[in-house]
């Protein structure tokens, strides 16, 4: 028998309808050892996540006004799972005694961390599983930077002393016991530190989607699901806007060479997406990429000078520039005589000119140019390593959508494929690349 940790997202948690499912499915795989919950989130699209109405509260709190009505909906809210549960346990007095907190405390982290703590309470006495406190096994130091080899070696132990057991995300605490939250969406940082610390066989992250698809579903009609990518492949799809799970919130299970696997709490049945350390040496699907993502607003600085390439130092004076002013790079495409930097339109918000005099100071080239409205989209997957014809299929179909291209980056690996276009052909030029490389 296998270990597997499994997370479940609070659209996983919402309703008592919901803690159903996830009883049936935890219930029914004997290789779940770990459940890490977040905290109730929204039942239908007009509903308030619990963590919102939480930091709400806390607020209220600070405003030395009364946080009362707006923690009876969190306690009608948490009731209602409760008595459709069916459970005994003096649930409503913990619920009085956390308010109390929330009031007398006034720290912002402890409110928003008591709708992960709340949800773990209720769900390990559903499955009748041991409960952990986060606060006693995930730490951070006293700066609040999250202490990764303190926590493994505390939860690793503590996991030891429980076959079966609840760990509530999105929190854990300072050396002096204070609670401290990661950023919003911590939960699945929880559960893949849960995972690396019980050296799990696989690390389930249920959600209310099956998988990763290989493009936005709002551009491009029906796209297919990845059934299969590397964390690799991963961190290129999340940086260009992919939004299921980022690569840094499984950074743990990633260092452990931890597979993670993305599943639909409403169709369990789904195989969804399997993240690896490295792919498979050929995929079942016969796809060349593995998916399509993009931002937009972007800013293209292009930098001329005749015989920049023997100039020492040229490429050094422009990034120093863009860091003077706290500006960071995405892209650096560049040519013999040509430099270019993409950067994003909110860090030249009120920068621009400065930057460009700047350049134009410590450079002294012979012209600049400055594209605004520019969109970025990456084309990414290990299928096109040393697949002849891969750029051709995707700029000829470019070519044939009457996209203009006004960037190109493709690093030497040949791992992904990245393409400047302008903003109002970022729709258009998505839906030609997917069409020329994904066969139904």
């Amino acid at each position: 028998m296998g270990v597997k940790v499994a997370k479940f997202g609070g659209s996983s948690l919402a309703d008592a309808e919901h803690f159903m499912k996830v009883r049936d499915i935890v219930l029914s795989d004997p290789d779940i050892c770990y459940v890490v919950p977040s905290a109730p989130g929204k039942r239908f699209k007009a509903d308030t996540k619990v963590t919102d109405m939480l930091y709400q509260c806390h607020r209220l709190v600070e405003r030395n006004q009364s946080h009362e009505e707006m923690y009876h909906k969190i306690i009608d809210r948490y009731m209602e799972i409760y008595n459709s549960l069916g459970l005994d346990f003096d649930f409503y007095g913990l619920l009085l005694e956390t308010g109390d907190q929330i009031r007398r405390l006034k720290n912002p982290d402890f409110a928003a961390s008591r709708g992960e703590y709340l949800n773990g309470v209720l769900l390990s006495k559903f499955l009748g599983w041991d409960f952990i406190d986060a606060r006693d096994v995930i730490k951070f130091d006293r700066t609040g930077v999250f202490a990764s080899e303190w926590t493994n070696e505390v939860l690793r132990d503590a996991l030891k002393q429980h076959e079966r057991a609840i760990i509530p995300g999105f929190y854990g605490a300072y050396p002096n016991g204070d609670v401290h939250t990661f950023s919003r969406g911590g939960s699945d940082i929880s559960g893949a530190i849960v995972a690396r610390a019980a050296q799990a066989d696989v690390y389930e992250n249920w959600t209310d989607v099956s998988g990763f698809l290989m493009a936005d579903p709002n551009i491009v009609d029906n796209p297919k699901c990845i059934r299969e990518l590397s964390y690799r492949e991963l961190r290129e799809l999340s940086y260009m806007g992919a939004t299921v799970l980022h690569e840094d919130a499984i950074f743990p299970v990633h260092k452990a060479n931890i597979p993670t696997n993305i599943r639909n709490t409403n169709d369990p049945s789904d195989p969804g997406t399997m993240i690896v350390p490295a792919v498979t040496s050929k995929r079942n699907d016969g796809q060349r990429i593995t998916g399509i993502a993009g931002h937009k607003n972007f800013t293209l600085i292009t930098i001329d000078k005749a015989m920049m390439n023997s100039e020492y130092g040229f490429g050094r004076r422009v990034l120093q520039a863009l860091e003077d002013f706290g500006v960071s790079f995405e892209h650096m495409p560049t040519g013999i005589d040509t430099m270019s930097v993409v950067v994003s339109d909110k860090e030249l918000v009120t920068r621009k000119d400065q930057i460009i005099q700047r350049i134009e100071q410590v450079c002294q080239p012979d012209t600049i140019s400055v594209s605004t409205g520019i969109a970025l989209i990456a084309t990414v997957g290990h299928g096109m390593v040393r697949q002849p014809g891969s750029a051709a299929t995707l700029f000829n179909a470019l070519y044939e959508a009457g996209v203009n291209v006004k960037m190109i980056d493709q690093g030497s690996s040949e791992f992904n494929i990245i393409v400047g276009v302008h903003v109002d052909d970022f729709e258009t030029a998505m839906r030609a690349i997917y069409k020329a490389f994904v066969k139904d």
